[in-house]
């Protein structure tokens, strides 16, 4: 099964705007360790996750060895969102799969080094492209919406950005 560890950038984005749930979208086990729930402070952000964390199937595990792993091999320091991450990703990279694991996360640093370690990422605009992919989660006019808010809202975008994720969800 494949784990999608999600980081505080994209829980901050998405849970700004109200669409958390857009994570579901994926298939597989949503992961959020303790480290990274503890960074979303901001309000309304922090609220829409603490629903969001009671209302769905969220593991906060992630495996103490590739913990150790990301800290020592990988030099991240010990104890932040980065190692839970990045531990993760060892813990279940397949070099068989590339999708085995995910990485949810607009950190330019944690998704190369992702990336770098096996896994596949993408960023809050690529789950809300994900989500207009399949009509039953939302439309693409929706999709279009909503990156409008998250650009208003929180993750600022250049207008190339926004043009990409625009295109991303369709015309």
């Amino acid at each position: 099964m494949t784990r999608i560890y999600v980081g505080p950038t994209t829980l901050y984005a998405l849970g700004q705007v109200g669409e958390l749930d857009l994570l579901e979208s994926f298939d597989g086990r949503l992961v959020v360790p303790d480290v990274v729930e503890r960074q979303v402070t901001t309000e309304p952000a922090r609220s829409a996750l603490e629903g969001f964390l009671e209302e769905t199937d969220v593991s906060t595990a992630v495996p103490d060895a590739a913990h150790e792993q990301a800290v020592e091999v990988v030099g991240i320091e010990d104890g932040t969102h980065e190692a839970a991450m990045l531990a993760g990703v060892i813990a279940h990279a397949d070099p068989n799969d590339r999708h085995a694991v995910a990485v949810v996360s607009e950190d330019r640093r944690v998704r190369r080094l992702a990336e770098g370690l096996g896994g596949a990422v993408t960023s809050s605009f690529g789950v809300v492209a994900r989500a207009a992919a399949d009509d039953k989660y939302l439309s693409r006019s929706q999709a279009r919406r909503i990156i409008r808010r998250i650009d208003a809202n929180g993750i600022q975008m250049t207008g190339e950005m926004r043009s990409q994720a625009v295109g991303a969800v369709g015309d």
